[in-house]
């Protein structure tokens, strides 16, 4: 809720021009759901994908306020972010409101869910990190079917580093995202993690970082906040990650 429809669309535009010779990477962006269908149109024939920030977890009924994982493919959506701690914390979604979500996205072939998990600075300090990244992993992933090339992302972001403009040591990041491979291995099995899933990293990445967490082992990208809002800041990330 950073940006109004008419500023949404605008730097929708600039993306596309920016990115239109851009080839080494995937980019995503996730506007709001009332800028997504044009914003949609507007990225369409370009280099950038359109992702939502939320999904719910039915296709229809009587769900006030709520879009389905259909509607989203419908218009063009290729990403859905679910579980982001903002809405863990703002909304109270808890580990069975996320874990229905991934289930449903799942099940529609045109989206990839990208599952945000991450620790409290309060979890963090009393060593209980990699508990809770664990936790939270199996908690989304529970009944989980990974069937032929389906991808499902999983999005690191530590609560605590959010917002606040320092990203985490590039070290405790790599550290963080072995224990999420790892997890993953156990919940679903090693050839499928290597097949289908991807960890990438979010939490106050800047162009004047992004160089840090580059090259790290077991990082497939990141989750860039509020880095996104400048079109020139943001392709300045996506080059330095695709080097």
């Amino acid at each position: 809720m950073n940006l109004n429809f008419a500023e949404t669309l605008s730097l929708a535009k600039k993306f596309k021009e920016k990115f239109s010779g851009f080839d080494k990477g995937e980019v995503a962006i996730c506007p709001s759901t009332s800028a997504l269908h044009e914003v949609g149109k507007i990225l369409k024939g370009g280099k950038i994908k359109l992702g939502a920030q939320n999904a719910f977890w039915e296709e229809t009924g009587a769900y006030t306020g709520e879009v389905s994982p259909g509607m989203l493919a419908e218009i063009g959506c290729r990403y859905v972010i679910l579980g982001h701690s903002e809405r863990r914390k703002n909304l109270f979604e808890n580990y069975e409101i996320i874990n229905k979500k991934v289930r449903a996205v799942v099940k529609n072939e045109k989206l990839i869910p990208v599952i945000c998990i991450g620790e409290s600075f309060e979890e963090r300090k009393t060593d209980r990190r990699d508990f809770i990244l664990v936790e939270q992993l199996e908690q989304a992933l529970s009944g989980v079917k990974v069937f032929g090339d389906q991808r499902i992302i999983i999005a690191y972001e530590p609560i605590w580093a959010i917002g606040t403009g320092t990203a985490i040591e590039p070290a405790e990041a790599e550290y963080a995202h072995k224990i999420i491979k790892l997890a993953l291995n156990d919940i679903v099995g090693m050839r499928v993690v290597s097949k289908n899933f991807s960890i990438i990293y979010g939490g106050s990445i800047s162009s004047k970082n992004v160089k840090s967490f580059a090259n790290l082992e077991d990082m497939n990208g990141l989750l860039v906040g509020g880095a996104s809002l400048k079109a020139d800041e943001f392709l300045k990330i996506a080059k330095e990650i695709t080097k």
